[in-house]
């Protein structure tokens, strides 16, 4: 579980994210929605430590994140696994070591073990007859697959996605949504995504944090969505369909 207590962050001045309080549950799809320039980016990033907030709390369980010592921040970054947008992996070595790269660097397992586990993880995400190829050499879901692949590699407690689905087309988005709340659930992972694809929500997602202008504007569940009277959100879900709509259309 994480969660945040009055979370506020500002660039240069410019409020960004202002006292948002919210739960992100362990073994669930969490999921943070919002329109472009809402802060929902910066919220993610904030969290997982990349960018030190101005005012709050955030918890790892039951450890405040400020509190933690290097030593205590090293410890817990190897428990927390990435899925950058675009999948952010290198093209100058193999998917093979892609996937291995985190156990070379928070690990001091043997060559033998990091190659074992590398190569479960692959297998986890169906794509282990392709360990020897390049990025550029695979699919765009290919790459996300090896992606989540390198992100469970140290087996985390924590996941954190940003728009996982970018760049995919609807089938290939659905199979790495799934992936990634197959991962979720058989590992009992606290999982955030930060997305814009409603179709993602509505699949796969089990709490919905709607981000407004830097602010908590709204959450619940998937379900609860359809029956909302927010304004806000309202106008967000639609502005979703329709551009899904038109792109179909294309």
């Amino acid at each position: 579980m994480i969660k945040a207590i009055n979370l506020s962050k500002s660039f240069d001045g410019r409020l960004v994210l202002e006292n948002i309080s919210a739960t992100f549950h362990q073994g669930k799809i969490n999921q943070i929605i919002g329109e472009s320039g809402s802060g929902k980016t910066v919220l993610l990033k904030s969290l997982v430590g990349l960018y030190p907030i101005d005012n709050g709390e955030i918890y790892y369980n039951d450890t405040l994140f400020s509190s933690i010592d290097r030593k205590g921040r090293q410890t817990l970054r190897k428990k927390i696994g990435m899925l950058f947008q675009g999948g952010a992996l290198f093209d100058s070595v193999s998917v093979l070591e892609n996937v291995k790269f985190p156990l070379d660097m928070f690990t001091d397992m043997s060559e033998a073990e990091k190659l074992e586990r590398a190569n479960f993880c692959l297998q986890r995400v169906n794509i282990s007859d392709s360990n020897k190829l390049f990025p550029s050499e695979i699919s765009g879901g290919m790459q996300k697959r090896v992606a989540i692949a390198r992100a469970i590699a140290l087996n985390p407690k924590y996941l954190f996605c940003d728009e996982p689905n970018s760049g995919l087309d609807p089938r290939t988005a659905t199979v790495i949504d799934n992936l990634i709340k197959e991962i979720t659930e058989e590992y009992q992972i606290t999982t955030i995504i930060n997305t814009h694809d409603m179709n993602s929500v509505m699949e796969i997602g089990d709490k919905i944090l709607f981000i407004y202008q830097g602010q908590k504007w709204w959450e619940g569940t998937r379900e609860e969505i359809l029956k909302t009277d927010n304004k806000e959100l309202n106008q967000f879900v639609f502005s979703s369909s329709l551009t899904r709509a038109v792109k179909g259309k294309l």
